[in-house]
C-alpha cells in the first residue's frame, strides 16, 4: 500500500461511512471520488438524523410543548455549531438556506431591492469571475438584466488561475459587489483571496464568497476572508442536502430587505403594512429545514472531532499524489492547476479524444464513481476549448488505492477504445 506523509487514519475513518463497504455491479468495491458533487455521511449524521425524527420532531420557535421547545433548542444549536466552525462574530450572521445556490441568490435579490448606498442599478457594475459554479453566475445575470447594471468578470489564465492583470479596470468606482468562488469547483484552484478583497474594499464594493468547495476541506474564518457574505452548502461536507448557509456582516443584515415573505419572518403583520424580524430570522420565511440544520451541525462535530487543519493536509497529499500519477496518464491533460500548491482536491481531465462521458462510464462499470460534464461550470470549459471533462474528486476518506484504482481504471478506458 502507498504510503504518504500527512494521510489521516483512514482505515479507521471509513468505518464512520456505512456506503463506503457497498458492492456496485454485483462485485465491484466502490471507489467514490466524486466529493466535489456531494461527499457521503457518517453514521454520526445518519444517527443524528434519525434521532430527530424519532424524538424531537416538531415545528421550531413557535410551540410551547416540550417537543417544539427541544426542536427548537436543536435548531438553534446547530446555528451555534455553524458560527464557531466558520469563526463568526454573532450566531446571528448566520442564515440558513437550502443550499449554496439558495444563499447566493439571496444575496442577488437582497442587492437589487435595496436601498443606497447598497442598491444595484443601470449605473453599477457587477464583478464575478470566468471560473464560477453557475450558482454565482445566473443570479447576478438576472439581477443585471432586472437592474440594467453591467456584468463584468476577471478571465482566466491557460494554467486555469484567475487573470488579475486588469484588477483596477474590472473592479472600479461603479463596482457595487464582486463575487466570487474560493475554491474552483471544476479548476481545483484556490483563488487569492486578500487581492481581490482589498482591491474592492479600495472603492467600497461588497464582497460575496462562494465557499461551497472550501468549507468541506480546510479551516474557514470569514472574519480572516475579510469578505461581507460567505455562502456555503451542507451536502459536500458530510452534512445531509437540502441545508445551505449564508454568513453576512451584521449590519449589512439590518439594513438589506428580506427576500422571501412569510411566517416567522415577521414582527407585526396587518393587512397594510408588515415589519420584520431582527436577523438571521429575517431571512428565513416559513418552516425552516430543521432536520437538515440538526444533521449539519453533528457533520460539523464530526468534522471538528478530526480536525480540518489534518483534513486539509490529508488532501493535499492526496492530491500532489494523484497529479503525479495522472500526469504519466498517456493522453491525459489536466485542466487547471498541474501542481498540487494553491488548489483543491478536485481534478479535472480529458483522456484523448475519448469522450468524458465515455470515459465515466467504463470507470463506473468498474466500480469507480466520477463526475463528468460541464460541472455547473460551462465557460470554463468554453476557455479551454473542450467539451467537457471527467473529475475525481476526494475527501477524507479517500486513500492512495483509490488513486492507484483511477489510474488503473483509465488504461483500462484507453484500451477498451483503441
Amino acid at each position: 500500500m502507498t504510503q504518504l506523509p500527512g494521510l489521516l487514519d483512514t482505515e479507521a475513518i471509513r468505518k464512520d461511512f456505512p456506503v463506503l463497504d457497498r458492492l456496485v455491479h454485483d462485485d465491484r468495491k466502490l471507489v467514490y471520488l466524486d466529493n466535489a458533487a456531494t461527499s457521503q455521511k457518517p453514521r454520526q449524521v445518519l444517527d443524528a438524523l434519525s434521532e430527530y425524527y424519532e424524538r424531537y420532531n416538531a415545528n421550531v420557535h413557535r410551540g410551547v410543548h416540550v417537543l417544539a421547545e427541544e426542536a427548537t433548542a436543536l435548531y438553534e444549536g446547530a446555528r451555534d455549531k455553524v458560527a464557531e466552525f466558520i469563526n463568526a462574530p454573532s450566531r446571528d450572521e448566520v442564515i440558513f438556506t437550502k443550499n449554496a445556490s439558495e444563499s447566493l441568490n439571496l444575496v442577488a435579490n437582497m442587492l437589487g431591492w435595496a436601498d443606497e448606498p447598497y442598491r444595484v442599478d443601470h449605473e453599477t457594475e457587477i464583478v464575478i469571475t470566468e471560473m464560477e459554479h453557475h450558482s454565482n453566475i445566473v443570479p447576478w445575470q438576472l439581477l443585471a438584466q432586472r437592474t440594467g447594471a453591467k456584468l463584468k468578470w476577471f478571465g482566466l489564465t491557460d494554467d486555469g488561475r484567475l487573470d488579475l492583470s486588469n484588477i483596477d479596470e474590472i473592479i472600479t468606482e461603479k463596482t457595487k459587489i464582486v463575487s466570487f468562488v474560493l475554491v474552483s469547483n471544476i479548476l481545483g484552484t484556490v483563488n487569492p483571496v486578500e487581492a481581490i478583497v482589498r482591491r474592492a474594499q479600495e472603492v467600497g464594493a461588497l464582497v460575496c464568497v462562494d465557499a461551497s468547495q472550501a468549507a468541506p476541506h480546510m479551516p474557514l474564518d470569514v472574519q480572516a476572508l475579510q469578505a461581507d457574505f460567505v455562502a456555503f452548502t451542507g451536502h459536500k461536507m458530510c452534512g445531509p442536502t437540502g441545508i445551505g448557509v449564508l454568513w453576512g456582516r451584521q449590519e449589512l443584515l439590518e439594513d438589506l430587505p428580506p427576500f422571501l415573505g412569510g411566517g416567522e419572518m415577521i414582527e407585526t403583520v396587518s393587512m397594510h403594512s408588515s415589519t420584520y424580524a431582527p436577523a438571521p430570522h429575517k431571512f428565513e420565511a416559513g418552516t425552516p429545514p430543521i432536520a437538515q440544520a440538526v444533521g449539519l451541525g453533528a457533520a460539523i462535530d464530526y468534522l471538528q472531532s478530526i480536525g480540518m487543519e489534518k483534513i486539509l493536509a490529508h488532501e493535499h497529499a492526496l492530491t500532489e499524489y494523484a497529479v503525479q500519477r495522472l500526469q504519466k496518464v498517456p493522453d491525459l491533460r489536466i485542466i487547471g492547476p498541474t501542481t498540487a500548491e494553491d488548489r483543491g482536491a478536485a481534478i479535472s481531465f480529458t483522456l484523448g479524444d475519448i469522450h468524458p462521458h465515455d470515459v465515466g462510464q467504463v470507470l463506473d462499470e468498474q466500480g469507480i464513481a466520477v463526475r463528468v460534464g460541464h460541472h455547473c461550470a460551462r465557460p470554463v470549459c468554453l476557455r479551454y476549448g473542450i467539451p467537457a471533462t471527467t473529475r475525481a474528486s476526494f475527501y477524507l476518506y479517500s486513500t492512495p488505492a483509490e488513486i492507484d484504482a483511477l489510474v488503473e481504471g483509465l488504461e483500462h478506458v484507453r484500451n477498451f477504445f483503441g
